[in-house]
């Protein structure tokens, strides 16, 4: 193979160990393997850092091994060219798997230049990325608590949920703080109902009696004081995503315009895929990068597969949570994509376009700087209003009737 990178290095990374190698010319010509192993400590990998550096190394590769590789990440990137590569696209020949194959293997490809490098977002979006993930499991956790809040009410008979829309506001919490610190009494619970609720009192009484004793009293006092927990920690790390986005706050501004994308859904997409869209040639390789384009899978001119590849998730349920509000808007372009999509592809699918148009939206915007700018609800019509006009003669020829066009006079 050619040699593309004159002094490559590659590392075969495991939680306690990195397996080194480092291919460079021989004095007489050809090539030679170095081999070393160092720690994954913090000494260990500076010590790594520097054996590095005295072979001359100039591009490190290492594959994406769980989490293990970000520490490594952090210790060389200052120093080297990172590259880090699927796995997949560098599986080892069968029958020679030891860790010293494996970094040989991976230097190889990487001194023919045959690797594609992985999108490593930089260290502020990286940051930004750990604390947005972790809000989302949050988020998700106080889901789960609040589902596991009303099978607990099943379980006494309480019926609070048919009347209160949100058992968890005001008026429902007030209700069962009362009933966890010892109140049992229908009319004195349903008395602490506020605002329109109190329309609902008699309704109220007779959801709010139950078979609540000590045991009910301390499942659910648990799970309230679970829940007021993760409200306070999705409090602060809302507060500390607000510090960190600061020097990113005019793409946060840009992306809010697309209907149905609000600051927290601008947050996570920022957090995915950053703001420098250098890094992805087009919006088509974004949207492929993200898995939100068909796959292709073409052999012997027949295509075999369309599925799409696997993207970010944390990605995907942001852009899914702005499709879905964008569907419901009033005369914008993403709704009037899912109507025209989802009788005849169905739900899943139309709701897969949005979000292909979402994220093509994101790579212009933040590509140019420009805000949103909505095609209308009545795009499709305006776009071929010929063939408009004879899917509408042919629905009401369908229907019996006889159709005479006539233009329009010209006001």
């Amino acid at each position: 193979m050619e040699t593309i990178v004159e002094r490559p290095g590659a590392l075969d990374v495991h939680k306690a160990q990195v397996t080194a190698c480092v291919r460079t010319p021989k004095p007489g010509g050809g090539r030679e393997a170095h081999f070393a192993e160092f720690a994954t400590t913090v000494a260990g990998l500076l010590t790594l850092r520097d054996w590095l550096a005295a072979h001359g190394v100039t591009q490190v590769t290492m594959e994406a091994t769980g989490v293990y590789w970000k520490p490594v990440w952090a210790i060389l990137e200052d120093d080297f060219e990172l590259l880090l590569v699927n796995a997949r696209h560098v599986k080892q020949v069968p029958g020679r798997k030891t860790d010293m194959s494996d970094a040989a293997w991976l230097c190889q490809l990487a001194e023919a230049g045959l690797l594609r490098a992985s999108f490593v977002p930089p260290k502020p979006i990286r940051t930004l990325r750990n604390l947005t993930r972790y809000r989302k499991t949050q988020i998700q956790e106080r889901a789960r608590e609040a589902n596991r809040l009303h099978k607990a009410l099943e379980d006494t008979g309480i019926k609070l949920d048919c009347v209160a829309s949100d058992i968890l506001g005001v008026s429902g919490r007030a209700m069962l703080d009362a009933l966890v610190s010892g109140t049992t009494d229908p009319g004195v619970l349903a008395d602490l109902a506020r605002g329109r609720l109190r329309a609902k009192l008699p309704a109220l009484r007779e959801a709010l009696q139950g078979r609540f004793d000590r045991m009910h009293a301390l499942w659910i006092g648990s799970i309230l004081a679970h829940i007021d927990f993760l409200d306070e920690q999705i409090s602060g790390l809302t507060e500390m995503i607000a510090e960190q986005i600061v020097p990113f706050e005019k793409a946060v501004e840009l992306l809010c315009t697309i209907p149905g994308v609000q600051r927290r859904t601008a947050e996570c997409i920022i957090a995915e895929i950053g703001v420098d869209m250098s890094i992805f040639a087009s919006a088509k390789e974004l949207a492929s990068w993200a898995g939100l384009c068909p796959g292709n899978d073409q052999s012997a001119g027949k295509r075999r597969s369309g599925k799409t590849r696997k993207g970010s998730k944390w990605l995907d349920w942001a852009l899914e949570e702005a499709a879905l509000a964008a569907t419901r808007s009033k005369d914008t372009y993403l709704a009037a994509q899912y109507q025209r999509l989802r009788p005849r592809r169905g739900h899943k699918k139309a709701l897969g376009a949005v979000k292909h148009s979402i994220i093509v939206a994101c790579w212009h915007m933040l590509s140019t700087g420009e805000i949103y700018n909505d095609l209308g609800g009545d795009y499709f019509q305006r776009r071929d209003p010929d063939k408009t006009t004879k899917r509408l003669v042919a629905q009401l020829e369908r229907l019996g009737h006889t159709v005479t066009l006539q233009e329009a006079k010209a006001a």
